[in-house]
């Protein structure tokens, strides 16, 4: 007589963690994990935290340098909605496009709010540790300067200091040799009948952005004809962009001179007269001048 066929055996599941239930019905949150939480998993707060080497005893360098990489943090959220921008209207998705924008508004004004903590700094309180950051500067972030590549500030030159960072030179040098977000704008707007000329539509884009007259008569026309228009909102976000972009400027401007005067800056640069003039420039220029002709 045959003996009846056996099932196979099966890999117990794992019990399921317990869970303490209150007398309310409520459960507590799962604290026992095999490893590192899910949360640690996801977010590397582990890492974040302990980038932090101050180079001095003085107290206040902890909030400048932290404040310096949240700073890094949001230029790298704002390239990335910019090049997702870029990337739509390539596809003439406008939508996707302005949405990409807007989300970047409110993460610009994230990035400009981290001027508070050092807006109020006093040179004696600054030249405690400036020292410490030798030649260190701002304008050799290389996320920065992919921001200010997708604005049409490009400039080969700005390349040199990332020499010896392999990576982050070859990131910028893609970045250079790219349309910008404004380069892909004027691109749209020839696609969409605006007549914009061969010089704009073929030029280096290697090379920064300059207005055009014809670009001008482009937006002038868009915010004429149709303010509710699918071009006119666009160009309401990237004004947005740019206005941001300017008051970004300017508070850098305001706190770097209550900082440290009309001294020479870190890194060589000429400090506040340099960014005197960073500060009197708007991107986007024709979405500017346009509005007097409206």
């Amino acid at each position: 007589m045959s003996q009846q066929a056996q099932p196979p055996l099966q890999a117990a599941e794992p019990e399921a963690p317990h869970l303490a239930q209150n007398p309310d019905g409520t459960l507590d949150p799962n604290l026992d994990f095999a490893g590192t939480t899910p949360y640690e998993d996801y977010v590397r707060a582990d890492v974040l935290t302990h980038l932090q080497h101050t180079l001095s005893d003085d107290p206040g360098e902890m909030v400048f340098l932290v404040t310096t990489q949240v700073m890094e943090l949001w230029f790298t959220v704002i390239v990335h909605e910019w090049e997702t921008a870029a990337n739509a209207l390539r596809s003439d998705d406008v939508p996707t496009a302005v949405a990409a924008l807007k989300r970047s508004v409110r993460e610009l004004e994230a990035l400009n709010a981290s001027w508070k903590p050092l807006g109020q700094l006093t040179p004696a309180q600054f030249n405690s540790y400036r020292s410490a950051l030798g030649e260190g500067s701002g304008f050799q972030s290389a996320m920065y300067r992919r921001m200010e590549f997708l604005l049409g500030e490009k400039s080969a030159s700005m390349l040199v200091p990332h020499r010896g960072a392999p990576r982050a030179h070859a990131e910028l040098e893609k970045a250079l040799h790219e349309p910008s977000l404004y380069d892909e704008v004027v691109h749209l707007l020839a696609r969409r009948g605006h007549a914009i000329p061969e010089s704009v539509l073929n030029r280096d884009v290697s090379q920064r952005y300059d207005a055009d007259d014809a670009v001008e008569a482009a937006w002038t026309a868009i915010y004429s004809a149709d303010q509710d228009g699918e071009l006119a909102r666009l160009g309401e976000a990237l004004t947005d962009v740019a206005e941001l972009v300017w008051r970004w400027r300017n508070d850098h401007l305001v706190a770097t001179r209550r900082a440290m005067g009309a001294k020479a800056g870190t890194g060589g640069s000429a400090g506040v007269a340099w960014l005197e003039k960073r500060a009197r420039k708007n991107v986007f220029p024709e979405l500017w001048t346009a509005r007097s002709h409206v």
